[in-house]
């Protein structure tokens, strides 16, 4: 981009009042004591000359009179008057300028603007010095960078986009995020998934000592969980047998219940003999369970 500065005139002829006896060149009257203009060696009156010699006015296509004032560049002329910005019209004459299509001027500013890019929130032209915020080869003014929803200031902050629209962190989260379901506050990141339902890592834990049981062995008590040693510790049956708590995990996951007790499958045996009785026919005696045959050898 090259900005000029305008040529100033007349330079082609002069402009005086005839001391001499000249007649117009063009329609032959007295120029005698008359103004008159001298242009290649012509004499002739100001109103001929108009008709005949003076240059176009590259804005109002007008004649530019003897009178005055013009201005020239690269065989263009304006009156001094119509030498204005075309876009803001602020006068032209001793600023710089450019000449774009159609041969129109624009001063510097303006052509600035126009070629500027363009702000996605308002429309208008981002010029230098502008704080702006650009994304995915848009570009918004800092200010125009407002959330979808709420219409905050984002500025420079943190967003997510959805779609063609821009929302602020706590927009999103309330309109587009998964819910805990133990806190019912929106997860922004990560989380944890439990029979179809999202968690905060930080929500899913322990019911008794309130450690993290994501990615670990855990078992579920009605809305409770427990990690395999408080579950032990607090919630297992005790075998009747071994008093150890039974938890379900690993040997012995197989319980026999009878009454209000409870066994490891490999605990429920013969008091007397210790034969393993777990789907097999007993008898409890003095609460003590023996197979069918030892009662009769006590």
């Amino acid at each position: 981009m090259a900005f000029h500065r305008h040529t100033g005139g007349p330079s082609s002829y002069t402009v005086g009042t005839m001391s001499d006896r000249f007649d117009c060149h063009y329609c032959r009257e007295s120029l005698h004591g008359k103004k008159y203009v001298q242009k290649d060696g012509r004499h002739c009156c100001v109103k001929c000359f108009e008709k005949f010699c003076a240059n176009t006015c590259t804005e109002c296509r007008k004649p530019i009179g003897a009178d005055s004032k013009e201005l020239h560049f690269k065989n263009r002329y304006w009156h001094d008057s119509c030498f204005h910005c075309t876009k803001c019209y602020a006068s032209l004459v001793n600023e710089p300028f450019m000449l774009r299509e159609n041969n129109k001027v624009w001063c510097s500013n303006c052509t600035a603007k126009d070629e500027a890019p363009r702000c996605k929130g308002c429309y208008k032209p981002i010029i230098a010095g502008d704080q702006n915020v650009e994304y995915k080869k848009s570009v918004w003014h800092k200010d125009c960078f407002t959330c979808y929803q709420c219409k905050t200031v984002i500025g420079t902050g943190s967003f997510f986009p959805k779609g063609d629209d821009i929302y602020c962190v706590s927009c999103h989260e309330h309109k587009f995020a998964k819910t805990c379901a133990k806190c019912k506050n929106p997860i922004t990141s990560g989380g944890i998934t439990y029979q179809e339902q999202p968690w905060h890592s930080e929500c899913f834990v322990c019911t008794s000592c309130k450690k993290p049981i994501g990615g670990r062995r855990f078992t579920a008590v009605e809305n409770d969980f427990y990690c395999v040693d408080c579950y032990k510790e607090c919630v297992a049956k005790k075998c009747a047998g071994c008093q150890s708590p039974i938890t379900g995990f690993g040997r012995g996951s197989s319980v026999v219940n009878y009454e209000d007790q409870s066994w490891h499958d490999y605990c429920f045996k013969c008091k007397k003999c210790s034969r393993p009785l777990a789907n097999r026919r007993f008898v409890c005696h003095n609460q003590q369970i023996y197979c069918p045959e030892c009662p009769h050898r006590l």
